[in-house]
């Protein structure tokens, strides 16, 4: 059984995709051991507990330096024994050592094809704002492996979504949540979790 935390920052509506997921059957041999936010008022919290997931804010604010933070969140996520961390919408760079201790085991969901609209700066409506100035006429989301880069890690999976005439940024976003993040989230973790997936070399390998 992989065990998983999940990390948000905000409403988490990859967090609802993964914990229905798991409740439905379409990740199997999963289950979420733990939600971390670094944000009390996160409405992701909620969703962990009103399904009896344990659930805990880890804020850098709480914290008088940055590494006395980092060493408290990699605390935090040890804590729970987790076989794979997923990123979910969690807007706080991830400590070195965090990624050293769980390499090819953390995960991250980005609402663009990578290469495209990623590195830094690039997160949430900046991510559409940016692909509709551009012209593009197609956008989509990627699951990655997470490295010490920003959105550089190993791609795992990736689905294409259509830009339509009159896409503002915010029903962009949507689209891309409901065509693309909600439905390849789930499918990542249920590869990772029957071993179907694996990194190797910077990329990465999946078995049919």
């Amino acid at each position: 059984m992989l065990r998983v935390v999940v990390m948000v920052s905000g409403g988490g509506t990859n967090l609802q995709a993964i914990m229905d997921g798991v409740e439905n059957g379409t990740i199997t041999n999963t289950e979420i051991v733990g939600v971390i936010s670094n944000n009390k008022n996160a409405y992701a919290l909620e969703r962990a507990r009103n399904k009896g997931i344990p659930a805990r804010c880890i804020s850098p604010k709480e914290f008088s330096t940055r590494e006395e933070f980092n060493q408290a969140l990699l605390a935090g996520v040890d804590s729970y024994q987790p076989d794979l961390i997923v990123l979910a919408g969690f807007l706080v760079v991830i400590p070195v050592e965090m990624i050293q201790k769980y390499r090819n085991r953390i995960i991250n969901i980005h609402p663009s094809l990578i290469p495209a609209f990623c590195g830094t700066g690039y997160y949430g409506l900046k991510v559409h704002e940016a692909a509709l100035s551009r012209g593009v006429k197609v956008v989509g989301a990627t699951v990655h492996f997470v490295d010490e880069g920003t959105d550089t890690g190993p791609i795992i999976l990736q689905k294409a979504v259509e830009v339509r005439p009159g896409d503002t940024p915010e029903v962009l976003q949507r689209r891309v949540m409901e065509e693309a993040e909600w439905v390849i989230m789930p499918r990542a973790i249920d590869l990772i979790a029957n071993g179907k997936v694996k990194a190797e070399g910077g990329r990465t390998v999946l078995e049919a």
